[in-house]
């Protein structure tokens, strides 16, 4: 009697059909996303926010810059205000895309827009850098969006087709800077688990 010893296949490991996947996924545990500490979410909320509100727009700017394409993305959304909510934070930040000049404002309370997309600040930049399926984030509440779907969903698409890295434009802004600084991103992100670089197998939200 001959008896096979080759281990059967599973199924549900190697999938050739990424819609499939996208389902199995909804299946998975949930991922953990680190939240920012109390502590110092508390020291911010006493800080004030014009001069985070100017240094952002600056930032926004040269991303803008140096990724041209990424507000004209937007079409018909190009000219309204996106309310981006780190629900571990105590401010949120209005985007306001202005035909490619951008501008920020960071503010107390919860802002006003056309789109709110709103989870903690680690889910918010592992979505940008592409480290984190939108989806999953979506069907387990780390991620809500409220208002206009059709804005967030361009704003969704206009970032997935950048593929900003928003350590790396931050370092390009600080000269012979830039090397040291690229080593504290990676350090933080190894300690804290929040993604602050984009990784090399980066997928879309």
């Amino acid at each position: 009697m001959l008896v096979n010893s080759r281990p059967i296949a599973n199924p549900y490991k190697i999938n050739p059909y990424p819609m499939v996947q996208k389902v199995l996924q909804l299946f998975q545990p949930p991922m953990a996303i680190p939240r920012f500490p109390a502590v110092l979410a508390r020291a911010l909320g006493v800080l004030p926010l014009a001069p985070l509100s100017f240094s952002l727009t600056a930032y926004s700017r040269k991303v803008a810059a140096s990724h041209p394409g990424l507000f004209r993305r937007l079409g018909a959304h190009n000219h309204v205000r996106f309310v981006l909510d780190p629900t571990d934070l105590p401010f949120v930040i209005c985007l306001e895309p202005n035909g490619g000049v951008p501008r920020v404002i960071v503010m107390r309370g919860q802002g006003d827009g056309v789109a709110r997309i709103a989870g903690p600040l680690a889910a918010l930049l592992g979505l940008v850098h592409g480290a984190f399926d939108g989806d999953a984030l979506f069907f387990s509440r780390d991620l809500v969006i409220e208002g206009d779907t059709a804005a967030a969903l361009a704003l969704r698409n206009a970032v997935d087709d950048a593929e900003l890295d928003l350590s790396q434009e931050v370092a390009g802004l600080c000269g012979p800077f830039a090397g040291p600084l690229r080593r504290l991103f990676a350090y933080a992100q190894h300690r804290t688990g929040v993604c602050l670089t984009r990784p090399e197998d980066a997928g879309a939200w």
